[in-house]
């Protein structure tokens, strides 16, 4: 049988999760109902905006609820945290291999989702290492 650890995070992890969780939401929506006008600007092809959308409502439902546990698992919250740092380097990868055809913007806006995700990984790690120091 498998145990998670589970402490104390304070306001600053939990905020930061559901921040992270409301704008992922937020951003996913965005996605899903502006597809086809993101194509020409960006180079962003519906084939690659819708399934990142409907990721993107998964994940925040995911993440929303991690943050609703009265203490939040350390496993858990170390999996945000990966997923946000892999999804980081994923979309770095995505703005400069051309593995999509984006345009100038595409990679500009590629790069700032990279960033905003980056910074939640280092937020929730900071409050996932500050929490089980407390505990």
């Amino acid at each position: 049988m498998t145990t998670t650890i589970t402490f104390d995070s304070g306001p600053v992890l939990r905020t930061a999760l559901r921040v992270d969780g409301w704008s992922t939401g937020v951003f996913g929506v965005f996605l899903l109902a502006t597809a086809p006008l993101l194509r020409e600007p960006l180079g962003l092809p519906t084939a690659w905006s819708v399934p990142f959308g409907v990721g993107m409502l998964g994940g925040a439902a995911a993440l929303l609820l991690i943050a609703g546990h009265p203490r939040l698992p350390s496993r858990l919250v170390a999996a945000v945290v990966a997923v946000n740092a892999l999804s980081a380097v994923i979309m770095v990868e995505l703005a400069v291999l051309d593995l999509i055809p984006l345009t100038n913007r595409g990679r500009a806006f590629m790069l700032a989702g990279a960033t905003f995700v980056a910074v939640f990984a280092v937020l929730e790690f900071a409050g996932l290492r500050r929490g089980q120091a407390a505990s």
